[in-house]
């Protein structure tokens, strides 16, 4: 039970330090007239093309017309933007968990799990590129680290998009399968840790929020036994931190980029949320050190992955993933500033809340895929409910959440505007 928890904290760490680069890399976004014009330009001929001849634009997106719903028009632009605003409030508000809701619910719309994984990947990569200001984090970052890190990433990457692609072109039921059991597990462990933190919390009076500073980076026994391992190159890092500096192979590095590429073309989730904790806990590389070199991880792979995995054989939705990144914007920005007027504890519950709505919204879909596969023997009626109860439910809960959000925010105008 132990090392479940440790791994369950590994995980909520993992989370909440992706979710600090969102909001960091989204700010930067919202506080330049020059990126927001930028942004402007890119949605306006999607908005001019969807609303005026939605009609006269491909019905069916990346072939297997028999398993492609997603279509071109206004009503999925618009759930692309809900979709983002709901992610950005959970974001913002929860300070982790937002990603992991994006894919199930592109899914959960009908987009394909393979679509909905290199979409996510693209709206990853262009909120970097828009958000991020390298020349201000080139202190922090290690060159050594970036380029072996990349390195190894972009080999897991290669590996994740080729396994996503053979299973869809072998049959993109399985490939829906695949996904959606990838999900489940992951939300399903998560959600369950997170309930029971919450409910630990409850009980004990801790109204702390989920929100939590990042681990010092000392050395423990995996980091120390790394580091101590001799095998060229070698790269040293925090010299301006710790005396004579730490030195790590690149092997090693190069290894856990590799991890990190390959999760990220599964899950489309972008890599950032496990580059935090491997660089801390299992590379033992310093906080500061980390944020920076993980700002050019993230742009490498969601790039690398989303254009080459995903993009040139018709995995992304262009049309979904500026709406996702709007909407995102939006809702991060609400999400950050309601949580100065929201008890902590109702944070932590409804952080596990989104996990678990994110699983159970994965789980009620495998019965009609396992059916429709030959699996299992159930009826199309019966395989369709469970379906619909695991869609139903889930954005019955992200809706409640998103409604209770927006109603701390406006009844809290006036609050909100003294402290700003």
């Amino acid at each position: 039970m132990n090392s479940f928890k440790k791994v369950y904290e590994v995980l909520k760490t993992a989370s909440m330090a992706h979710a600090r680069w969102d909001y960091e890399t989204s700010m930067s976004i919202l506080k330049n007239r020059k990126k927001l014009l930028i942004l402007l330009a890119l949605l306006l001929p999607i908005l001019a093309v969807v609303i005026a001849s939605a009609a006269d634009l491909p019905l069916i997106l990346g072939g297997k017309k028999a398993y492609a719903p997603a279509t071109y028009t206004t009503t999925i632009f618009l759930s692309s933007i809900a979709i983002g605003l709901v992610a950005g409030l959970i974001t913002g508000c929860i300070g982790a968990g937002g990603g992991f809701v994006i894919a199930p619910a592109l899914m959960s719309a009908g987009i394909k799990g393979i679509t909905a994984v290199g979409t996510d990947l693209f709206h990853i990569f262009a909120k970097a590129i828009m958000g991020t200001a390298v020349h201000k984090k080139l202190g922090n970052v290690s060159v050594g680290l970036a380029i072996a890190f990349v390195g190894g990433s972009i080999v897991g990457v290669l590996g994740g998009g080729v396994i996503n692609r053979a299973l869809y072109n072998m049959n993109p039921v399985i490939s829906d399968t695949f996904i959606s059991i990838i999900y489940a597990v992951l939300l399903g462990f998560l959600g369950l840790y997170a309930m029971l933190d919450f409910f630990k919390a409850s009980k004990a009076g801790d109204t702390g929020g989920a929100h939590g500073g990042g681990p010092v980076g000392e050395l423990t026994g995996l980091p120390r036994k790394l580091q101590g391992i001799n095998m060229p190159p070698m790269i040293a890092f925090d010299e301006d931190l710790v005396p004579g500096g730490r030195k790590l192979s690149a092997w090693i590095v190069g290894i856990c980029g590799t991890f990190v590429g390959f999760v990220a073309a599964i899950m489309g989730v972008g890599g950032g949320f496990l580059t935090f904790p491997i660089f801390v806990y299992i590379l033992g590389v310093s906080s500061f050190t980390t944020v920076g070199t993980d700002i050019l991880q993230i742009i490498m792979t969601a790039g690398f992955a989303s254009i080459s995995q995903y993009a040139i054989y018709g995995f992304v939705f262009y049309t979904l993933a500026m709406g996702m990144l709007l909407g995102s914007l939006i809702g991060i920005q609400i999400g950050a500033l309601t949580t100065k007027v929201v008890r902590g504890i109702y944070i932590r519950a409804f952080y596990a809340m989104a996990v678990l709505a994110g699983f159970f919204n994965r789980l009620f879909a495998l019965p009609k895929k396992f059916g429709e596969l030959g699996w299992i023997e159930i009826s199309k009626g019966t395989g369709n409910m469970f379906d619909t109860i695991g869609i139903v439910l889930f954005f019955a809960v992200v809706t409640t959440f998103g409604l209770f959000v927006f109603g701390k925010f406006f009844g809290n105008m006036k609050t909100l505007r003294g402290e700003g």
